[in-house]
C-alpha cells in the first residue's frame, strides 16, 4: 500500500459523511486504491437530553485500529470537535475512518473531507 502522489491527482471531490453512532464501530470513510482522503473536520454531537456518552474515533489500517480520540466523554446536548482544518488527517488507500459510541442512539457525527484521485 503506497500513498498516491498528490502532484499526479487530477480530480478533487468535497464530501460529507453523516452517521448515527452505535456501540459497534461504524465506517464513515473507506479509501479506495489510488485515492487519497484529507479529512477536514470531524464533529460529534450528543443528542441525548441527560446522558453523557463516550466516542472513539480511529483509523483502521492493516487490521489495526489507531485511535484519534479514545473514549472521550461528550456531555448531554453538547458537541465535540475531534479534528479540524488546523490538524487535518490524511487517509491512504485501504484505510478506514471509524467511529464508536458507548451508547446507541445518542451520538451523531458530521465528517467533511476531500477525495483526491
Amino acid at each position: 500500500m503506497a500513498a498516491p502522489n498528490i502532484v499526479n491527482m487530477s480530480i478533487l471531490y468535497g464530501k460529507t459523511s453523516l452517521l448515527a453512532l452505535t456501540t459497534s464501530p461504524l465506517t464513515a470513510i473507506t479509501v479506495n486504491p489510488s485515492t487519497l482522503v484529507k479529512v477536514q473536520s470531524i464533529t460529534v454531537a450528543n443528542t441525548h437530553a441527560t446522558l453523557s456518552v463516550d466516542v472513539t474515533v480511529d483509523i483502521y489500517r492493516s487490521s489495526t485500529a489507531y485511535r484519534i480520540a479514545g473514549a472521550i466523554t461528550i456531555p448531554a446536548k453538547s458537541t465535540l470537535v475531534v479534528a479540524s482544518r488546523d490538524g487535518a488527517v490524511w487517509l491512504e488507500e485501504n484505510d478506514a475512518l471509524r467511529l464508536t459510541a458507548s451508547a446507541n442512539s445518542c451520538l451523531e457525527s458530521v465528517i467533511s473531507y476531500d477525495v483526491m484521485t
